[in-house]
C-alpha cells in the first residue's frame, strides 16, 4: 500500500471515529438547528482530534433539506423528532484530508430507514463496479451512478457524484472550470489516469438519493478505495 493511500485511509478512520464520538455523544437530537450541530461536531473534532482546518463546506441537512445538493444554502432549519439526517464533513488530520457523509434517521419510518440503507448499499456497488474497470470516464461514471439511483428508485441529487482527495490542499486543476478532476457529467476525461507527476489519484465517491414524492433524501461518502 503506497504511503499516500495509507494516510488517506487513517484520516478516513478518525472522521468514522468522530461521528461515532457524535453518536456517543448524543449530539443528533431534536431541538438544535443544523448550524448548531455542525458546530458543535466542529468543536469536537478540535478537541478529541487537534483539527484546526475544514477543507471543504460543513454540512448537516435535517428534514426537507435533506433535497438540496451540496451547492446549495438553505434556511437553517430546526431539527425535529423523527427526522432524517446527513452530514458531509471535510476535516483535515496532521496535513491529510478526510471527506465523510452518513445518513441518520431519528425514529423509525420506514422510508426514511429504507433510503438511508439503499444509498449505502448503492455505494458498494458503484464502489465493486468501478473496481473492474481499466478506463472510465467521470462521465461514464456518472451515468452509470444516476442510472444506479433510478434503479434504486430515486433520483440522483448532486452535480458530481464524487473527486479526488489528498494531502491537504488536493490538486486543483490549472482551468478553475475543468471538471476533470470530479465526477461529473461533462468530465469526459479517464478518471483513472495518473496525475501530471505520474502518482495515483484518489478518488472519493460521494451518492445522494432523493426521494421527492416523500421529500427526504439521505448521502453517504467515502474512499473509493476503503471497504
Amino acid at each position: 500500500m503506497s504511503n499516500v493511500k495509507h494516510q488517506l485511509i487513517l484520516a478516513q478512520e478518525k472522521a468514522k471515529e468522530l461521528f461515532t464520538k457524535v453518536e456517543a455523544n448524543k449530539l443528533i437530537i431534536p431541538g438544535k438547528t443544523e448550524r448548531q450541530l455542525s458546530d458543535e461536531i466542529v468543536q469536537l473534532a478540535k478537541n478529541h482530534f487537534e483539527v484546526e482546518n475544514h477543507w471543504g463546506k460543513k454540512i448537516v441537512r435535517a428534514g426537507i433539506n435533506t433535497l438540496q445538493p451540496y451547492t446549495a444554502n438553505p434556511a437553517n432549519l430546526v431539527i425535529k423528532d423523527g427526522d432524517i439526517i446527513f452530514f458531509d464533513f471535510h476535516p483535515v488530520f496532521e496535513g491529510w484530508e478526510a471527506d465523510l457523509g452518513r445518513t441518520y434517521v431519528l425514529g423509525n419510518d420506514p422510508l426514511k430507514i429504507k433510503i438511508k440503507k439503499d444509498v449505502e448499499m448503492a455505494w458498494h456497488e458503484a464502489k465493486n463496479w468501478y473496481s473492474r474497470q481499466t478506463s472510465l470516464t467521470g462521465a461514464q461514471y456518472f451515468t452509470y451512478i444516476t442510472a444506479l439511483a433510478n434503479r434504486y428508485g430515486y433520483e440522483f441529487g448532486n452535480e458530481i457524484a464524487g473527486h479526488i482527495i489528498g494531502r491537504y490542499p488536493h490538486e486543483q486543476p490549472d482551468d478553475p472550470n475543468d471538471l476533470c478532476l470530479d465526477i461529473h457529467a461533462n468530465n469526459h476525461i479517464d478518471i483513472l489516469q495518473l496525475d501530471k507527476y505520474g502518482n495515483k489519484r484518489h478518488w472519493m465517491l460521494e451518492l445522494h438519493f432523493v426521494d421527492r414524492k416523500n421529500n427526504i433524501g439521505a448521502f453517504f461518502e467515502q474512499l473509493l478505495e476503503s471497504n
